[in-house]
Formats: C-alpha cells, sequence, structure tokens
C-alpha cells in the first residue's frame, strides 16, 4: 500500500504543468466559492435571506463573468508553480473586474430585487474572499509541491550545491535548477566572518571567511559543490573561495552565460563543472556594437580561415548581428567547415553565407571566390600557427602566412575591397622561431602596400588594418585542451619550462577586439589588444589539475620536458605606452613599426615564393633572417644562421 502511495505522490511531483484548463474550471470554481460565501455572510448579518431562484442568479451571473474575464486576461495561463508578484497582480485585476461587472449587471438588471446596499456590500465582499481563496489555493499547490519535490529529490543521488551570492542572477538559479535531475540548491553563500539568519525563496544564507568554513558546510550540510551563475564572481573569488573548495574535496560549477561550441558543435549547458577558461577571463570588453553594426550592414564580408577557431567565432558574431548581406566562408579545412555549416544553417536561418573550399595559397581559387562574391571586407585569418610543427616545414609557413597573405591582399586591391583586416600574433614581434618571422613578414608586406595606396604609388582604395594579439584559450591544439586530455588520461602533464609564460585571451573577446580595430582603423595600422598579465604555465597547469579533482604531485605529475624548437620563454606585445599610441578604446593601441617601402616588401616575398617553392630551407631562412633583422632564432637548427 506505501508504495502505491509513494507512486502516485511520485508522478504528482513530477507534473511540470497543469492544464491551462483544469486551472480555469478550479479558477471558477474558486471563484463561485467566494461568491456564495460573501452573500451568507451577508444575510447572515442583515438577518434577512434571498430566495433560492434570487441566490442562483447572483451565482450564475458570478460564474459566467468569472470566466469571461479569466480567458480574456488569460489568468489560466499562469504556470502555478511559478507564480510571480505580476501574476497575482493580474488575478487581483481580474477578481475586481469579476465582482464590478457582476454586481454592476445585477444592479442593472435586479436593482428592485436585491437593492443597492445589499450590492454593493456583497461585491466588496465578494472580492476580498474571491481573490483571498485564489491567492491561498496558489500558495498551498506551491508549497505541497515543493515539498513533494523535496522529497522525492532527497532520495535521488544529485549533487548538494550552495550558489555564490545573493545577486539576481544567483537567485534566479533556484527558478531554473528546480527540476534539474541532477543538482539540488542548499541555499546561498556568500563572504563573511558569522552565518546570517536571511532566507531567500526559503532557502538559507551561508557565509565563509575561511577554509575551515568550507569543511564544515561539506560536513554539517553533505555539501557537493559550489555553483558560480556570474563569471565575474567566478574570476574575482579564483584565489579564496575556488582554492577553499579545491582543499576542501568540494567541486566548483559554473553556469555558462551563453551557449559555447565544443567541437564545432553548439552546447546548451545550464551547469557544467568550472574549467581554467572561466577563471582566465576578465571583465567583459564593452565595444562600439552600433559602429560594427553600421560598418558591417549591408556588406558582403569574406572571411578567410573561416573554420579556424578565430575564423569561426568572427563568423559566428558577424551573422549574430544580422546585418550583413552575404557572409562569405573560405578555408580548406573540410570537416571544421562542414560543422561550421550545420552550425551557422541551425542558429541562423536567415543568413545568406557560402562556404568556399580553398586555399590561400592558390591564387586562381582566391580569384574565384573574390570575383564571384565582391567582397566588401575581409578578414584574413588563415595561418600556419603551431611554433614546433612550422620549424619542421618552414617552406610551408612562408608559403601560407607571407606568401597567402600577399595573395589576399593583393586580391582586395584588384576586387577594390573597402578594408582587409589581417589577424596576426604577438609572436611577430621580435620573432624568434620561423612562424613568428613568417606573420612578421606578412605584417610587413600588408603595411607596406597599405601605404603605397595612402601616397599613390598603388591605385586602389582599400584601407589594411592588422590586428596583433597572443594565445587564445580553447583554440585547436592550445596548451589548454593539451593540458585537459593529458590529465583526462591520468597524466603526466608537460610543460615545456618552469618559467615560461604566456598571454591568453578568449577566442570571443580576441573577435570582439578584432571588430572593434576594423573599425578604428583607418589603414596601415598594427593595432595591438591589452591582454593583461601573463600566466605562467605552471601555475596554469596546477590549478588545471585541481580543477579536476586531483592533486599536483600526488595524483598526477607535471613533468618539464624543456623548451620546443623555436621557443620563447615569454612572449612580448609592445603594448607600453612608449612604443604605442593610444585610441579611443582603451584596450586597443597603435604599434609604432619600422616601416617598409613597397617596391622592397613585394620583391621580399616574391623571393621568399621562389625559395619556398623550391625548398630550399638554408637559403631561404637566411634571406629572412635579412629581410627581418630583428628575427634571431632561439633553441633552433636555424639559429646558426644568426651569424
Amino acid at each position: 500500500m506505501k508504495g502505491k502511495i509513494d507512486s502516485f505522490l511520485a508522478s504528482l511531483a513530477n507534473i511540470q504543468y497543469l492544464s491551462a484548463w483544469i486551472i480555469l474550471l478550479n479558477d471558477t470554481f474558486l471563484s463561485a466559492v467566494g461568491t456564495v460565501a460573501s452573500i451568507l455572510a451577508i444575510e447572515w448579518f442583515i438577518g434577512r435571506f434571498l430566495l433560492p431562484l434570487h441566490f442562483i442568479t447572483i451565482l450564475a451571473v458570478s460564474v459566467i463573468v468569472s470566466v469571461t474575464v479569466f480567458v480574456i486576461l488569460k489568468t489560466y495561463r499562469q504556470a502555478i508553480r511559478h507564480t510571480t508578484l505580476t501574476d497575482i497582480g493580474m488575478l487581483g485585476t481580474a477578481v475586481m473586474l469579476k465582482s464590478l461587472v457582476t454586481y454592476f449587471l445585477l444592479l442593472v438588471l435586479f436593482r428592485p430585487v436585491f437593492g443597492i446596499r445589499f450590492l454593493f456590500f456583497c461585491g466588496v465582499l465578494d472580492a476580498v474572499l474571491s481573490f483571498t481563496i485564489l491567492v491561498c489555493m496558489r500558495t498551498m499547490l506551491i508549497f505541497v509541491y515543493g515539498r513533494l519535490r523535496l522529497y522525492f529529490r532527497s532520495n535521488k543521488n544529485l549533487k548538494r550545491i550552495l550558489v555564490y551570492g545573493v545577486s539576481d542572477k544567483s537567485v534566479s538559479m533556484l527558478m531554473r535548477l528546480q527540476k534539474s535531475s541532477h543538482y539540488q540548491i542548499l541555499g546561498f553563500l556568500v563572504y563573511g566572518d558569522r552565518d546570517s539568519n536571511i532566507m531567500i525563496s526559503d532557502h538559507r544564507v551561508y557565509s565563509f571567511d575561511n577554509p575551515r568554513s568550507i569543511i564544515h558546510l561539506k560536513d554539517t550540510l553533505g555539501l557537493d559543490g559550489i555553483l558560480f551563475a556570474v563569471s565575474s564572481d567566478a574570476q574575482t573569488e579564483q584565489k579564496r573561495l575556488v582554492d577553499y573548495a579545491i582543499k576542501a574535496g568540494v567541486s566548483v560549477f559554473f553556469s555558462p552565460e551563453i551557449d559555447e561550441v565544443q567541437d564545432g558543435k553548439v552546447a546548451r549547458q545550464l551547469v557544467r563543472e568550472i574549467r581554467i577558461e572561466d577563471l582566465l577571463g576578465r571583465e567583459e570588453i564593452k565595444i562600439s556594437l552600433d559602429k560594427i553594426k553600421d560598418d558591417l550592414t549591408g556588406k558582403t564580408i569574406l572571411v578567410t580561415g573561416a573554420a579556424g577557431s578565430i575564423g569561426s567565432e568572427l563568423c559566428r558574431q558577424i551573422a549574430a548581428m544580422g546585418v550583413v548581406h552575404k557572409l562569405i566562408l573560405f578555408d580548406n579545412a573540410e570537416t571544421p567547415m562542414h560543422n561550421l555549416r550545420l552550425e551557422l544553417e541551425e542558429k541562423y536561418p536567415d543568413l545568406h553565407f557560402v562556404p568556399v573550399i580553398g586555399d590561400v595559397r592558390l591564387k586562381p581559387r582566391l580569384d574565384y571566390a573574390f570575383r564571384n562574391w565582391r567582397p566588401q571586407i575581409v578578414f584574413h585569418a588563415a595561418a600556419y600557427k603551431h611554433v614546433p610543427l612550422m620549424e619542421d616545414n618552414p617552406c610551408e609557413a612562408v608559403l601560407v602566412n607571407a606568401v597567402g597573405s600577399r595573395q589576399v591582399a593583393d586580391k582586395c586591391m584588384e576586387y577594390d575591397v573597402e578594408k582587409m583586416v589581417m589577424i596576426s600574433t604577438d609572436k611577430a614581434v621580435n620573432p624568434t622561431n620561423i612562424m613568428g618571422c613568417t606573420k612578421r613578414l606578412a605584417e610587413i608586406y600588408v603595411q607596406a602596400l597599405g601605404l603605397a595606396v595612402k601616397s599613390g604609388n598603388k591605385a586602389g582604395r582599400t584601407q589594411f588594418v592588422t590586428t596583433r594579439f597572443g594565445n587564445v584559450l580553447g583554440s585547436n591544439g592550445s596548451v589548454i585542451p593539451r593540458f585537459r586530455e593529458q590529465i583526462m588520461n591520468g597524466g603526466p602533464v608537460t610543460v615545456t619550462h618552469p618559467d615560461i609564460t604566456r598571454f591568453f585571451m578568449t577566442i570571443p573577446e580576441a573577435c570582439r577586439l578584432v571588430m572593434e580595430a576594423a573599425c578604428l582603423g583607418k589603414g596601415n595600422q598594427i593595432f595591438v589588444f591589452d591582454m593583461g598579465e601573463s600566466v605562467k604555465i605552471s601555475d596554469l597547469a596546477t590549478r588545471m589539475i585541481e580543477l579536476a579533482g586531483f592533486r599536483p604531485g600526488a595524483d598526477i605529475e607535471i613533468q618539464y620536458t624543456g623548451l620546443r624548437p623555436g621557443e620563447k620563454l615569454y612572449e612580448e606585445v609592445l603594448a607600453t605606452t612608449e612604443n604605442t599610441d593610444p585610441t579611443p578604446h582603451q584596450r586597443i593601441r597603435v604599434a609604432r613599426v619600422r616601416e617598409y617601402s613597397y617596391d622592397d616588401a613585394a620583391a621580399a616575398i616574391d623571393r621568399l615564393e621562389v625559395l619556398s617553392r623550391q625548398v630550399d630551407i638554408p637559403e631561404m631562412v637566411k634571406y629572412m633572417k635579412v629581410v627581418v633583422p630583428e628575427y634571431v632564432s632561439n633553441n633552433s637548427v636555424f639559429t646558426k644562421f644568426d651569424k
């Protein structure tokens, strides 16, 4: 018998929403109860009782008017367990209208029968009683439903969590996780040295001020995790609460604010375990969205390297604006391009976009894209980027990064493109490797071409803008996905050097700055992004191991493998006030770099193209060091050519 009762109660607890028609019938019945109760109360008070026919007349009019008002105001469509003050206000309005209309009709039609005073007092009491009964019924249903859910959820293997903070977003997590089959919210958590008696939505607010506080909450509440509803809170608390939680063996969770992209697919996650990317992010970058939209509205945009980490995010952000005429995706990676195509088709069905499989090394294929779609703005993100791999394949690095960039720039000139924005790297600053030098060569050619246009030595109107920034978090083949894979496999986590540091930026914020720079740029400028503080890679590995629930050195080892060919201990971005000029955006500056004549730059790229196609690596590298004298190899077989 008990099993059947539990089964019945469980089925009630799992009901998501009551039928709107059931709510309408229930509200109409309760409204009629209010009418009956008010009539009986007034009759008892005045000592005079109505004839049954008159009683039924009032009740019938009340029911008809109630149904009409509830349907017009749609109060029956409210989800009872999500009732808000606005819903209560609408319910009160409906009850007030019901009483006014009901007793006005009775006054007009049956005034001699009932009398004005009787109808007035009945109307007032009817409104009060009906509203009270309806609100009490909703409150009781919410209470019973909540207790049933709590009872049956407590018997499940749910993660018991506290939500950090008491902001609107934190409190809203209660509603969002009410029907979660994975998490149970125990209350809220704030920083302080003593517990508070404050209750929010029937959930207590707890406090912490040291690691022992979290251990105490774990022991007394059976706490499994702490949930951050706001990304900035996680970043602020990473040296305090996140550390306390890790030491106490409590998981740290995060609620993404937007859909995330993983492996080319959009992942919609309400809650997930916190990642290192969430802690390394910075305050959201403010960009001139209206200005960017104005610049892109009605334009045909071409993105090279569209299927890569930066290129694909640029495509997403451009598509999300919903203002471009056409978006051309140009890349030679088939599977990533296919995944991006499916994603854009699903998320932006009205977007007019064209995926083009092509290689920037092949001039006829580039010409095909420019000739057929006549882009007005080009974002050039296609590049080879992995330093050790390019040390082993220098000719391909030259052909893609230097020659390919020249061919894109030349096509922009040939087809009268308004603006070309090239994505460069901090490794182009005082390069110590092939990859960095080839990106610097691309910068030199693009800037020299822009100067030639500006001076009138070359016919054309294209403006050339270069953007330079460091590593992006989670990009294909970057250190963070590599560390994550090593941790999943049980280690060891390999770091090249104990003192190596890097600048990091999230892919979305890098792309926002690229588009902002595109609007700021008037041609021939190299924009340098404020990358914040550099991160020690060994510290990054340690924190990632801790976030995964392991102990560095005990559960998972960190091994140092030595610097790879061409690798620096630290990167430079030339972001100081001594060698850059400010822009209207506080996170973007203009680098002061040596200028080259167009003839010299073009001749250099021509010579390098011949040598790279001949695969004459020694002569090619020697010539690169002549063209870019600051290129000094580090930990590389090409160091011998520095002499």
